[in-house]
């Protein structure tokens, strides 16, 4: 992504995370089949200020999400599910930032230095109009003949986090440089795809590892992971490598899952998705909520204080009628009698 772009990301769990790496390339067999949930649909409402990029889920209980089955990415199989649970997505907006958290349940694996063996998290939402869920973009060029021109059309903007040397708790920026110039392994990566074997990164941000401040647990803890993620709606962006999120209008997006099962380490296409094809993200604008609600409200109250005023005046004007009934009545004398 774009310079201009500070992503962050922060974690927690109750089964602390581990570790993960940039995805490699697909290595895919057979014909592709999709049949995805039709019901499957987020909304990132307006709330502003509920949620603080902290570690501590709670400020989500009252956003709702949707609980999606994570299947293997190249072979969406019910009988493959993972097996611990589903995750459970939820999106917000404040006007100027979006916020996705993602929640999954899991035992607690970690072997540090060996990424493959810890899990990972992503996010990849489409940017081009012709870009594809399937084959990250869907671009047919080569490896070696791929570029913004031949695959124009097909970007899709990813964050990938990799947590094998990160603290739990702590936030993290996009694309950290380390001190030989070289992408750091800690920390959030932030990169565009037009294919699985033309993928690009570029941002920078900052990280940081204490070894004595990781408080990592023992393995087979029961527990639940808590991924955090937040970015601008729109960005600086102008290399069509950022997707840009517009208030009342629909994006599409997919979440990937990366765990080693049975203590197996994964490999860069291994990994469980929230479906076989592009998911649709609803961006709310509040204002159009908020305007309606008062001038609904403004509309009742006007109601109720003319149906009061009318009951009112009935009353007078028979209060008056009464009066004049009990009145007695004074002889008429004409003027020229006096």
């Amino acid at each position: 992504m774009s310079l201009q772009l500070h992503l962050q990301l922060l974690i927690v769990c109750f089964a602390v995370i581990g570790c993960g790496q940039l995805v490699v390339s697909h290595q895919e067999s057979g014909d592709w089949h999709c049949e995805p949930d039709d019901e499957a649909r987020i909304a990132a409402e307006f709330r502003p200020g509920i949620v603080t990029l902290d570690g501590h889920a709670n400020d989500w209980a009252d956003v709702d999400g949707f609980e999606f089955p994570l299947r293997p990415a190249l072979d969406p199989d019910e009988d493959n599910e993972y097996k611990a649970g589903k995750l459970t997505f939820k999106a917000l907006h404040d006007g100027t930032d979006v916020y996705f958290m993602l929640q999954v349940d899991g035992d607690y694996v970690y072997s540090k230095g060996d990424d493959n063996k810890c899990p990972s998290v992503a996010l990849m939402f489409q940017v081009g109009e012709s870009a594809t869920y399937h084959d990250m973009g869907g671009c047919k060029e080569s490896p070696d003949t791929c570029n913004s021109k031949n695959c124009r059309g097909y970007e899709v903007d990813i964050m990938h986090f990799s947590v094998g040397n990160s603290i739990p708790g702590r936030l993290y920026g996009g694309n950290s440089i380390n001190g030989e110039g070289k992408q750091d392994r800690i920390g959030l990566v932030d990169m565009y795809s037009w294919n699985p074997h033309c993928r690009n990164i570029d941002g920078s941000g900052p990280s940081g590892f204490i070894e004595d401040d990781s408080p990592y647990g023992s393995s087979g803890q029961k527990g639940t992971y808590y991924f955090e993620f937040s970015r601008p709606l729109r960005t600086m962006d102008r290399l069509q490598q950022d997707a840009q999120f517009t208030i009342g209008q629909t994006s599409k997006f997919s979440a990937a899952f990366w765990y080693p099962v049975d203590g197996n380490p994964w490999h860069g296409s291994a990994h469980y998705t929230v479906s076989c094809d592009w998911v649709p993200m609803d961006v709310i604008s509040g204002f159009s909520t908020q305007v309606k609600l008062a001038s609904q409200s403004s509309g009742d109250a006007a109601g109720v204080f003319a149906f009061v005023l009318s009951l009112v005046a009935f009353c007078v004007s028979i209060f008056v009628g009464y009066l004049v009934s009990k009145t007695k009545s004074v002889p008429f004398t004409p003027i020229d009698r006096l």
